[in-house]
C-alpha cells in the first residue's frame, strides 16, 4: 500500500467507528497511566500470558509498567512496540537491549514495529492485550483544534493535554483496530506472527470485574497523590505568604524607625530653639541641625518612593540592550566635579567593543550612579576610584574599585539590606537613605545579573557586577 493511503490511519477512529464502540471519555495523562497500570496489575495477578500491541507516550514511567509485566510473567510473551516511521530513535525502544540483558527473563520477545508516518498516529497512544482468557483495548487521542499548528501539537507533552480515551473488551472493536494495524505493517516479517493480530476470545466476566476494581483502586491512588501534592503546594504557598508578611512587618518597622530618627532630632532642635537664654552660636547650630534632619527626612521619603515604584514596575518593564561605553563615560563626567572637590582621582576604562548587555530601561545608569556615589562618599581625600569593564566567562563584568575606608567582613552580607549603613563614623553617610545598594541588587536580579563585594578595612572595596550580554538569555542568570 502506498504512503498516501496511510495518511489518515487512526487507531482511535478505528475504535470509534467499530460496531458497539463505547463512548469516548476525556482523561488526563495521570488517569491514562492509572488505567494502564490496572491492566498490568490484572495480567500479573492472573499470570496471563498475553500478546501486547503498544504505542505509549515517551517517558520512563510508561516503560516501567511494561517492564514490570515482563519481569513478573512466567511464560513466553510477545510485545509489539509500534513506532511511527522516521520517529526519533532515542525514544523508540520501550526497553533497550542492555536492559533486556541485565534484567529481563529469557521468555521476553520484544519486536519493534514501524508504522508509516501520518499526522493522526503522532497524537495517539494505545495498548492492545490479546490472550485466550482476556483481551482489551485502551486507546487515547490528543485533541487538537483546527486553529492550532501541527508543530504545536507535536511539541505539547501528553501530560498537559486532554486525551479522548476509549477502553473496551469487545472483541469486535479490538479486531477492527487490529485489522487497521495489519494494513500498516509487513506481515512477511518472520518476527510477527499472523495469529498475534487476531482477537478470538470473549472476556471472562470475572476478569472484567477484577479489571474494573483495579482501575478504581489505581485511580484512588492517583487522587490521593494529587491531594497530597495540592496540600503540599498550599502549604508552600502559605509559608511563602507568611514569610512575605514577616518581611513586610520587618520592612515597615525599619521604615518607621528610619523616619522617626530625623523627626526626633528635629523635635529636639525645635525644643532647644525655644529656650530664652539661647546664644546666637547655639541658635545657628540648632537651626543647622534642623535643616540637616529635614534634608535627611526628604531623602528618606524620596528614596522610599523610588524603591516602591521600582518594585511595582520592574516585572512589567521590558529589558533592553545597552552598551556600557554609552553609559559609564557620561556618569563619570557628572561626578568628576565631586571627585575634584574631595581631591579624589576618578577614572574609567571601558572597551568600546564590549557587547551590549541586558537591563531594564534606565537601569544600567542607576546601577553605575549608585556604585560610583558610594565609592566617592567613602573614599577620603587623596584616594582613587576606578570604573572598569571586561568579558569574564559568559558575562560582561563591571568593576567599581576604590581606596576608601573599606567594609568589615561581618558587615558585607548586610550592605544590600534596606536602610543598612556601614559603620564608618562619617557624618556624610548618616544622611543617606541606605537604599542605594538595595536598588542596585533589585535591578540586577530582574535582568539576570548579580553583584559581589570584596573589601578590607582601610584598604578599599571592589564591587563586581556581572551583566548578561547579547545572545545569552537573561532569564538563565539571576540571584
Amino acid at each position: 500500500m502506498n504512503d498516501f493511503l496511510h495518511q489518515d490511519l487512526s487507531v482511535y477512529q478505528l475504535a470509534v467507528g467499530a460496531e458497539a464502540s463505547p463512548q469516548p471519555i476525556p482523561l488526563n495523562a495521570a488517569t491514562l497511566l492509572s488505567m494502564v497500570r490496572a491492566q498490568i496489575d490484572l495480567l500479573i495477578e492472573q499470570q496471563i500470558n498475553a500478546t501486547l500491541w503498544v504505542k505509549l507516550p515517551p517517558g520512563k514511567i510508561w516503560c516501567q509498567e511494561l517492564r514490570r509485566y515482563q519481569l513478573s510473567i512466567k511464560q513466553p510473551i510477545n510485545i509489539y512496540n509500534c513506532q511511527i516511521k522516521g520517529a526519533d530513535a532515542a525514544k523508540k525502544d520501550i526497553v533497550t537491549q542492555e536492559e533486556q540483558q541485565e534484567t529481563m527473563t529469557p521468555y521476553i520477545n520484544q519486536v519493534d514495529v514501524e508504522l508509516l508516518a501520518n499526522n493522526q498516529l503522532h497524537r495517539e497512544y494505545f495498548l492492545v492485550v490479546l490472550s485466550p482468557k482476556f483481551s482489551s483495548l485502551l486507546v487515547a487521542s490528543q485533541q487538537v483544534r483546527n486553529d492550532e499548528s501541527e508543530n504545536l501539537a507535536k511539541e505539547n507533552s501528553p501530560k498537559n493535554l486532554t486525551l479522548l480515551t476509549i477502553t473496551t473488551i469487545d472483541s469486535r472493536v479490538i479486531q477492527n483496530v487490529l485489522d487497521g494495524l495489519k494494513q500498516e505493517i509487513q506481515l512477511e516479517s518472520n518476527q510477527i506472527a499472523p495469529a498475534d493480530l487476531i482477537c478470538q476470545n470473549i472476556c471472562e466476566p470475572a476478569l472484567w470485574s477484577l479489571l474494573f476494581a483495579k482501575q478504581i483502586q489505581r485511580q484512588d491512588e492517583i487522587n490521593r497523590q494529587i491531594r497530597h501534592e495540592r496540600i503540599g503546594k498550599l502549604q508552600g504557598q502559605n509559608q511563602t505568604l507568611q514569610k512575605k508578611e514577616q518581611q513586610k512587618d520587618e520592612y515597615l518597622k525599619n521604615v518607621s524607625q528610619e523616619l522617626r530618627t530625623p523627626l526626633t532630632q528635629m523635635k529636639t532642635a525645635l525644643s532647644l530653639l525655644s529656650s530664652p537664654n539661647l546664644k546666637p552660636q547655639q541658635r545657628q547650630r540648632y537651626l543647622q541641625m534642623l535643616n540637616t534632619q529635614c534634608d535627611r527626612q526628604s531623602t528618606l521619603i524620596t528614596s522610599l518612593l523610588d524603591l516602591v515604584e521600582l518594585e511595582h514596575t520592574l516585572e512589567a518593564t521590558n529589558l533592553e540592550l545597552v552598551k556600557l561605553a554609552d553609559i559609564v563615560p557620561g556618569v563619570v563626567s557628572t561626578y568628576q566635579p565631586v571627585a575634584q572637590e574631595k581631591g579624589i582621582m576618578l577614572a574609567y576604562t571601558i572597551p568600546t567593543d564590549l557587547p551590549p548587555v541586558w537591563c531594564v530601561n534606565g537601569g544600567l545608569r542607576q546601577i553605575v550612579i549608585h556604585l560610583l556615589y558610594n565609592s566617592l562618599k567613602f573614599t577620603p581625600t587623596g584616594g582613587e576610584v576606578w570604573v572598569t569593564a571586561r568579558i569574564e566567562d559568559e558575562y560582561v563584568q563591571l568593576e567599581v574599585r576604590d581606596t576608601g575606608i573599606g567594609i568589615a567582613e561581618g558587615e558585607i552580607p548586610k550592605i544590600f539590606d534596606c536602610f543598612y549603613r556601614v559603620r564608618s563614623g562619617n557624618s556624610e553617610e548618616i544622611n543617606g537613605a541606605g537604599l542605594g545598594l538595595t536598588i542596585v541588587q533589585r535591578l540586577l536580579w530582574n535582568c539576570g545579573g548579580s553583584i559581589t563585594v570584596k573589601s578590607q578595612l582601610d584598604e578599599g572595596s571592589i564591587f563586581t557586577v556581572q551583566l548578561v550580554p547579547e545572545g545569552k538569555d537573561p532569564k538563565l542568570g539571576g540571584r
